[in-house]
């Protein structure tokens, strides 16, 4: 990252952040792993993910689905790596990243909304997740569980009040502040890792995959960040990231927002 007033805006802010907006807060509670190195959390930029789909979602077309996702990421999916039992079957990571779940119970016909009934939530965590997963709409919820959880013993309301969690904490944190702030307008590539890495920590952006859509690759649509299975409950804080592969944005990246 480029040193200037740039840097010491976002270390100014990340120390703001940490001690007002609760990142070390009471810990988050501990979710068990099956036999898995590590969890992908992927997080998506709304406007970014809707203007660069042929074929929107609901929670794309609907206006009233889009409230407060101007302010930060919405979550996408919360995803185990290869559990080590499907990897003594001869399963790989390619293979177990594109079916999952779906190994064990394939695939239901149909559309998720008809084939799966709606999860049995505390009222606190459904409001709360409408607000956090807008792709809920289209039962994206449901389709996520089936496919990344159901087979690992992870219990539906202690998965998705985590990842709720996570996706406050990454959004109250000086890198979502970054990317908030600069919606409707073009940042560098690397400016975003070193917001990410002002927030987290030196090295940190090691953990963070960009991924954009469009003409060249230029409009922001998700983060994945690489987060230690054993050490899910520590984030951010620690030896809690998990190296990822880089993702394919342009040198200038474009943080969409809805008209």
């Amino acid at each position: 990252m480029r040193r200037g007033w740039r840097q010491v805006w976002l270390i100014g802010l990340a120390g703001l952040l940490l001690s007002t907006a609760g990142l070390a807060d009471e810990p988050l509670t501990r979710l068990e792993q099956d036999g898995f190195d590590h969890y992908t959390l992927a997080l998506t930029w709304h406007a970014g993910f809707c203007s660069t789909r042929s074929d929107p979602p609901r929670e794309c077309r609907d206006a009233s689905l889009r409230e407060g996702v101007s302010q930060g990421f919405v979550l996408h999916g919360l995803w185990p790596s290869l559990p080590e039992r499907f990897a003594r079957q001869g399963i790989d990571r390619q293979r177990w990243w594109q079916e999952g779940c779906f190994l064990e119970q394939p695939r239901a016909d149909g559309s998720f909304c008809r084939a799966h009934p709606p999860f049995d939530l505390e009222e606190e965590l459904a409001v709360t997740l409408n607000r956090a997963m807008p792709g809920r709409a289209s039962c994206l919820d449901r389709y996520q569980f089936a496919k990344h959880a159901a087979c690992l013993d992870l219990p539906e309301q202690a998965y998705f009040a985590m990842s709720v969690r996570l996706v406050d904490r990454v959004n109250d944190s000086a890198f979502g502040a970054f990317v908030a702030l600069n919606q409707g307008g073009e940042v560098g590539r690397n400016d975003l890792i070193g917001a990410f890495e002002a927030a987290f920590g030196e090295g940190a952006g090691r953990a963070l995959r960009l991924e954009c859509r469009g003409r060249g690759n230029r409009t922001l649509t998700e983060v994945r960040i690489g987060i230690a299975a054993d050490r899910l409950q520590d984030f951010p804080h620690g030896e809690s990231f998990v190296r990822q592969e880089r993702g394919r944005c342009a040198t200038r990246v474009t943080i969409a927002t809805f008209d």
